[in-house]
């Protein structure tokens, strides 16, 4: 396996309070990780670990070491708007920006000063729309607000925002969880395409989502890593007592 983020001796905590306890786990490249486990575990405290959005908590607290292709994105004189263009996060819920969908797709890539002209910038538009699945629904309507479309479309618009900075890695937490049955499956029929391009990292808690996306796993359960493996080996024939009980629906 050859690992696109090291994460050693990893502690958080919120306050007093300790949110992950000495995680050391490896991501591996172009493939889908699943972070799964009961609800507080640590699932996307992790997740944010692996771009730095932790820090946007007050009062937090991070030690141990995030390698993303070997460099500690934690050591101090790493630039955060650098890993988090490398990191991008597709939340829990759709977050468009207030201008249009032509706008919102551009933004990044006009702040890194990505494209020369605009003709570039309208060809970069189609292309990461096409690669989000929305630019066939949305092609006559660019110049209108963001807001204007559904909630399944605006997270397949944020999704293309985010991969029109060109990151290495997409993150996402529970990016399903808000929407209906058939955008979540718009969403996960994209990640599964995406997944030769790009490291994908996803909590879910839905274990059916795990088993439908995950080429990995890790399992979590009180702010530890429980067990971790290659997907069809973990679900059909756990190592851990935890696991085998969380996968059972014991808990």
């Amino acid at each position: 396996m050859s690992a696109h983020i090291d994460v050693t001796n990893l502690n958080v905590f919120y306050g007093k309070q300790q949110a992950l306890t000495n995680v050391s786990i490896a991501i591996p490249r172009q493939q889908i990780t699943v972070i799964m486990g009961p609800s507080g575990c640590g699932k996307t405290t992790l997740l944010k670990s692996f771009n730095r959005f932790l820090e946007l908590t007050d009062g937090t607290t991070i030690t141990g070491a995030v390698h993303v292709d070997g460099q500690n994105i934690y050591a101090g004189d790493v630039d955060v708007t650098a890993v988090r263009k490398r990191v991008g996060l597709l939340a829990q819920r759709p977050t468009p920006l207030p201008m249009s969908i032509y706008d919102n797709v551009c933004y990044g890539m006009q702040i890194h000063q990505m494209r020369t002209n605009n003709a570039d910038y309208v060809a970069a538009v189609q292309h990461y729309l096409e690669l989000a699945g929305l630019w066939d629904e949305v092609k006559n309507r660019l110049h209108e607000p963001a807001t204007s479309l559904s909630i399944g479309q605006q997270q397949r618009l944020c999704l293309a925002r985010g991969l029109a900075v060109e990151p290495e890695v997409i993150l996402g937490d529970e990016p399903t969880s808000a929407l209906d049955p058939i955008s979540s499956q718009h969403i996960e029929k994209r990640l599964l395409e995406l997944k030769n391009q790009y490291t994908t990292v996803i909590v879910t808690h839905t274990l059916r989502q795990a088993k439908r996306l995950a080429d990995y796993v890790i399992f979590m359960y009180m702010g530890e890593v429980v067990e971790a493996g290659v997907a069809r080996e973990l679900f059909t024939n756990p190592q851990q007592e935890r696991t085998r009980q969380y996968l059972e629906g014991v808990f």
